[in-house]
């Protein structure tokens, strides 16, 4: 584990997040997709929809054992993300970022980290897991498109999967999604966070545009996971319309 290489770099048309109290500036803007923004809406929806999938859609799996949430105990970082009940599925490797990231890598999703001795990455701890990806085709997109074509319901009570490096598969369900939003107080609030949450962002439209999207879910169980499906290959890539690195040591940028 490593510090934030994101604290550094030019922004690049980013549009960094602040984090109130601490005098940190966090990039993770440039996450985009290329369909018009989500239409104004409400900031959050009340009341959770019934459970969206089943423990049929868990192959091999009995039972949910009950969460571990808040126990303090030993816990592994965050290896995978899975929403198998939005179309197209969500299925995606968890990564941190490269050192002085300039955009956020393609193929993947990166956990937030805002204190290095305590990234927002170990599901089960008493802490929020902050996970972000681009809203393009095979990453955070179908959240983003979920709410643009259904409203914000839509992706209430879906069941969420965070698998971790000790071969646990922490299952969490949408309580809240929450539109819209230009500024840093949704991430100083998952910062602050004293118990099991997983945060979920993304962007609204293209680079330089301020509205990011949030989903919060909280947990309902954790299952055994194969090493297989706790460890999955990918890496991410600098995707292919990334910047051009403006300095030696830049991440997630394209060489000059």
């Amino acid at each position: 584990m490593r510090p934030l290489g994101r604290l550094g770099g030019d922004l690049l048309e980013l549009v960094p997040a602040l984090i109130a109290g601490a005098g940190v500036f966090l990039v993770v803007a440039g996450l985009f997709y290329y369909l018009q923004p989500t239409p104004a809406g409400p900031s959050s929806s009340p009341t959770p929809a019934p459970t969206a999938i089943s423990l049929a859609t868990f192959p091999g799996h009995v039972s949910i054992a009950p969460s571990a949430s808040g126990s303090g105990g030993p816990a592994a970082i965050a290896t995978r993300i899975r929403i198998r009940a939005i179309v197209p599925p969500i299925d995606l490797p968890v990564v941190t970022s490269p050192p002085n990231e300039e955009f956020v890598l393609c193929n993947v999703a990166e956990y937030m980290v805002i204190d290095p001795t305590k990234p927002l990455a170990y599901p089960g701890l008493p802490r929020a897991t902050f996970l972000y990806a681009h809203a393009r085709t095979g990453m955070f997109f179908p959240l983003l498109d979920a709410v643009r074509k259904n409203n914000i319901a839509s992706l209430m009570g879906l069941w969420v999967e965070v698998y971790t490096a000790d071969n646990q598969d922490h299952v969490y369900q949408v309580t809240e999604v929450i539109p819209h939003i230009s500024d840093s107080s949704l991430i100083d609030r998952a910062s602050a966070a004293t118990t099991d949450q997983l945060w979920l962002q993304t962007s609204e439209g293209a680079s330089g545009t301020p509205g990011r999207m949030y989903v919060v879910a909280q947990p309902i169980g954790v299952l055994a996971a194969s090493p297989a499906d706790a460890h999955p290959t990918g890496t991410g890539n600098v995707c292919p319309d990334a910047p051009i690195c403006k300095h030696a040591g830049d991440g997630a940028c394209r060489p000059a």
